[in-house]
């Protein structure tokens, strides 16, 4: 398994504009057929082209596992009904309706902006069937641009503390590593897509970066 580089819409923040689980990946409804199929057979996921609320940007706005969705509610009800026939869905309230930005989940467990309320942790749990604890990453609150998680590693931003992975550690289970990504950004979630079975990055990632996130995710294991 190794991590692919790319843009999209001319941009190496891929993780903005796309989403994955095992199976499938959220594209934007307009990226063409070429990089579309790239990305699927990178992933080895089925892509889904959606314009999520008329915008392109799937990744910041939902996150998902293999059993449920987090999704903005600026989405409207014919996105809804594309997707609630294969997921949980549970909508994001407002001024947290960035999901992909907030959430930062695996079919093992999730981390999430310490802003949302104990009633949405809890809807949160129930949509992913993971246990879900509020966090933060090198201080960051929006976590699931800071992080990027699959079921065999996690790897965030690099100035995540000592306490902030012991956290991680302990919640997913997996291992946890710091790195970054486009050539030292560190918010790592905007800039890599990823599952078990391959990874996206941006194209200014840099061969060292490359590497550690495929040490981070466990594809060299």
């Amino acid at each position: 398994m190794t991590v692919e580089q790319f843009n999209i819409g001319g941009s190496p923040f891929v993780g903005i504009y796309c989403a994955a689980n095992e199976d499938i990946v959220l594209v934007p409804w307009a990226l063409d057929k070429d990089t579309v199929s790239r990305i699927e057979e990178a992933l080895k996921a089925r892509a889904i082209r959606l314009a999520l609320g008329g915008s392109t940007l799937l990744g910041a706005y939902v996150s998902m596992n293999s059993k449920g969705m987090v999704m903005t509610n600026l989405a409207d009800r014919d996105d809804y009904r594309a997707l609630k026939k294969d997921f949980n869905i549970v909508m994001t309230p407002d001024g947290l309706n960035a999901a992909g930005n907030n959430v930062l989940c695996s079919d093992k467990a999730a981390l999430v902006h310490p802003g949302f309320s104990t009633k949405m942790v809890a809807k949160i749990s129930d949509a992913l069937g993971v246990e879900v604890q509020k966090g933060t990453l090198g201080n960051v609150r929006t976590v699931g641009s800071a992080g990027i998680a699959v079921n065999t590693g996690v790897m965030v931003h690099p100035k995540a503390t000592e306490e902030e992975l012991a956290q991680l550690r302990d919640l997913f289970k997996v291992n946890v590593q710091i790195g970054t990504a486009n050539y030292g950004n560190a918010m790592v979630g905007a800039a890599v897509v990823a599952n078990t079975k391959g990874a996206i990055a941006g194209s200014l990632s840099t061969g060292i970066e490359l590497g550690r996130i495929e040490d981070a995710l466990g594809f060299l294991d």
